[in-house]
């Protein structure tokens, strides 16, 4: 219906630039001019898809600085959403879409990411303290900076994660298991040797 309705009115601008454009004195190129004024001047009123679509697009949700202490977000679609600086500790993210997370600088105490998809999330400078990351996948994620303290990582995806040399040391002594999503071993997601 929008689609006719468009169609209906470029096609009365058409008719009405026609016989305005056979009225215009002067040479081709004044009127070339005028014309290219008068479309210039339409792209401004009539709505763009991309314009449409912006309208439908929904912020990313942020919970930077909070204190999130015992909240559960399992199962939750949270793209792209901001958890920087915040205190997560005892925090559930079990089987959450997180792509493109950012944790820059938290606390993850005694959080839960069991199969949560934490791809292309930004975890620098990140205390994981008893952290559960079984079977999470940190596909492409950033991880620089973090430190790891008693954390569980069976079966998690690391591949191109970005981590310190002293990192993937540290990990590839605890870790194990395939990745029930990607079917990545953990040790080879990390380049264990």
């Amino acid at each position: 219906m929008m689609q006719t309705i468009m169609m209906e009115t470029w096609r009365s601008v058409l008719a009405l630039w026609q016989s305005a454009i056979a009225r215009m004195p002067g040479t081709s190129w004044g009127r070339s001019i005028w014309v290219l004024v008068i479309v210039t001047g339409l792209w401004a009123i009539v709505p763009a898809p991309a314009i449409a679509q912006l309208k439908q697009y929904a912020p990313p949700v942020s919970y930077s600085n909070a204190e999130l202490s015992g909240q559960d977000f399992s199962n939750q679609l949270l793209k792209s959403a901001e958890f920087s600086n915040a205190n997560l500790t005892d925090v559930r993210f079990n089987n959450a879409e997180l792509p493109g997370a950012s944790f820059s600088g938290s606390l993850l105490k005694d959080t839960q990411f069991r199969g949560a998809d934490l791809t292309n999330a930004f975890m620098d400078s990140v205390k994981f303290i008893g952290t559960d990351l079984s079977d999470a996948i940190l596909v492409e994620a950033i991880l620089l900076g973090s430190s790891f303290q008693d954390v569980a990582i069976e079966g998690a995806d690391f591949e191109m994660a970005i981590l310190d040399g002293a990192q993937v040391k540290q990990l590839c002594a605890i870790a194990k298991g395939v990745n029930s999503r990607t079917g990545m071993d953990t040790r080879e997601s990390l380049g264990c040797r």
